[in-house]
């Protein structure tokens, strides 16, 4: 469901045909594919996709989500990327997966019990991939997912599979306590954290 490439209407990539009501009820349950290479500089990895991502079959796809801006404006990606391009973005050592597979219309549809299973399935995709750091998407979701009740924003103490930990914002659009200023400076931290590792 990929639209023809817009740059007359300002956009740089190729965009998402929007789906109907239809879709994004068919889009339920349904799994997104990874995007992952092995030894990757950043493994985000956000909560489970929505609908609007299960629909067109691309991360972070819903209007309003925050992570391509926040990528860019951070300066993991050269150019602000669309989601229909989420492929591309091992080419610049980044990776996306999620806590929890399946389609949801919101993350609250998840129970503990199934992001503790997907926090054990991440790690053991990430010994698989050895990424340097795993990004997890929403403090909450990491909290709930690890059993770390007062972990707080930023680097964690410990690895996960040898991968060291840090936890961003959740990008939706729902998250109104970070506006894209402020949710790029996080993105912007990490990105200098794993440079900074990737040089020692």
């Amino acid at each position: 469901m990929i639209a023809a490439s817009s740059r007359r209407r300002g956009q740089i990539g190729p965009t998402l045909a929007r789906p109907t009501v239809a879709e994004l009820d068919a889009a339920r349950s349904r799994v997104l594919r990874d995007v992952i290479a092995p030894e990757l500089a950043v493994l985000f990895c956000g909560i489970n996709p929505g609908l609007y991502s299960g629909a067109t079959g691309h991360h972070f796809a819903r209007p309003g989500n925050r992570f391509w801006p926040a990528l860019f404006q951070s300066g993991f990606t050269p150019r602000l990327l669309t989601a229909a391009e989420d492929h591309t973005l091992t080419v610049y050592g980044c990776g996306v997966t999620n806590l929890v597979a399946r389609t949801t219309a919101n993350a609250a549809e998840l129970g503990v019990g199934e992001l503790r299973d997907g926090g054990r399935h991440l790690r053991v995709k990430v010994a698989r991939f050895r990424p340097r750091w795993v990004a997890i998407l929403g403090i909450d979701a990491y909290r709930r997912a690890f059993g770390q009740r007062r972990a707080s924003m930023g680097p964690q103490p410990g690895d996960l599979a040898g991968a060291r930990i840090w936890v961003l914002p959740n990008p939706s659009g729902l998250n109104a306590s970070y506006q894209l200023p402020a949710l790029a400076q996080a993105f912007r931290a990490l990105r200098e954290a794993s440079r900074a590792t990737s040089q020692s």
